[in-house]
């Protein structure tokens, strides 16, 4: 994908013309008071942010990039440092951005795409909320449980209100998906794992998608996270009734996959180990605990190995180099993820805090996650 400058009205009319006429999309406009900074375009993908293309800004602020039209809706974003604005592709529509650094994250205009004005009414939204949190943080006032309790009704407003007016009115749309994973500082506002109306929204956008884009794997991994969600609540709600859940009764999710290279320079798939018992472990080597972390799953490992265990660890250091020498001895299976704490799959797997695991069965289906193990060695045992 090759950025193009925009030169004169008469050759951006041509390229535009020209995009649609090849099944392309184009991201142009202009980016002000930004001379000499490098504007990126990336694709916002399952498996994290790619880098597609950039441009140096000239004085003028103009850009414009172009790509495949997808089958589905996509999601890309314009970056400069960290100022970002979010949009999505579902055709070979031209989306026209214009925004002035370096408040181009809440003060832009965007045109060419209804999905793109809603994701923009959304993160407007969003950074309202944010700023209602941190004031409410900040009034020292008041107590830590007035504070929490504010904040919590703070947020059931803000998701009774994307509900109502996003998810539900239009859940086949691109802003519904993105509504969906929105954040309030590092924690999820729409959080399917713990909360049962939050399921019902990942539903039925998941339901929605499956008509409108049959064979989407955004609509997959939905599906997924939905039922996930279901099989956790079902687990809290027997253990609110003191019941025991057998796990072998609780496995219709299917594994959300991961795909990322390992410490040998080879693209491993937790999809590609199904018929054996996984540990997914995220881990993060540079943490003080981690030689204690690691020496436990050694121990499992060797012990339940030749039983059919395997360990899919993904790392989330910063240094490469540095993980490559922790990880060099390690038998199991080791990938890294480069976006870091910044990954797309930990929010996919709604994970809060590193280190975390989940335990998936040999069908390839996600039993339980680290929150719900009383005894790891009893319920790896169970499972082998």
């Amino acid at each position: 994908m090759k950025h193009i400058l925009k030169a004169a009205l008469g050759v951006v009319a041509v390229v535009a013309l020209a995009a649609c006429d090849n099944n392309k999309f184009v991201v142009d406009g202009k980016i002000e008071n930004a001379a000499d900074s490098v504007l990126y375009f990336e694709n916002v993908g399952l498996e994290g942010v790619q880098v597609l293309d950039s441009v140096k800004l000239s004085e003028g602020g103009s850009f414009s990039f172009s790509g495949e039209a997808p089958e589905a809706p996509e999601f890309y974003r314009l970056r400069i440092w960290d100022q970002i604005i979010n949009v999505s592709i579902d055709s070979t529509e031209i989306v026209t951005v214009n925004a002035k650094y370096p408040q181009m994250a809440s003060e832009y205009e965007v045109s060419g795409s209804d999905n793109c004005l809603k994701i923009k009414e959304l993160t407007l939204k969003q950074m309202a909320l944010q700023q209602k949190a941190i004031a409410i943080q900040q009034n020292t006032g008041l107590g830590i449980r007035v504070i929490g309790d504010s904040i919590d009704k703070l947020v059931d407003l803000y998701k009774e209100d994307v509900k109502k007016n996003y998810i539900y009115k239009e859940p086949y749309k691109a802003y519904s998906y993105f509504a969906l994973f929105q954040t309030l500082g590092n924690w999820l506002i729409f959080n399917p794992r713990t909360e049962k109306e939050d399921i019902k929204a990942f539903a039925a956008v998941a339901t929605s998608w499956d008509t409108y884009y049959p064979h989407a794997e955004r609509g997959q991994n939905l599906h997924n996270i939905a039922i996930e969600g279901m099989k956790n609540q079902r687990i809290i709600n027997a253990q609110n009734q003191d019941l025991e859940v057998d796990a072998s009764k609780v496995t219709e999710a299917g594994v959300l996959d991961i795909a990322l290279v390992d410490n040998k320079g080879q693209v491993r798939r937790l999809t590609d180990l199904k018929g054996q018992v996984v540990l997914l472990d995220f881990h993060i080597f540079a943490l003080e605990d981690s030689p204690a972390r690691i020496l436990l799953l050694r121990e499992l490992y060797d012990k339940y190995h030749a039983q059919g265990l395997e360990v899919y660890q993904v790392s989330l250091d910063p240094d490469e180099h540095f993980w490559k020498q922790q990880t060099a001895a390690l038998p199991w299976v080791n990938v890294r993820d480069e976006n870091g704490v910044s990954s797309q799959t930990l929010m996919l797997y709604n994970v809060q805090s590193v280190p975390d695991y989940f335990l998936i069965d040999r069908g390839n289906n996600l039993v339980k996650r680290a929150a719900d193990v009383k005894d790891l060695e009893a319920e790896i045992r169970k499972l082998l």
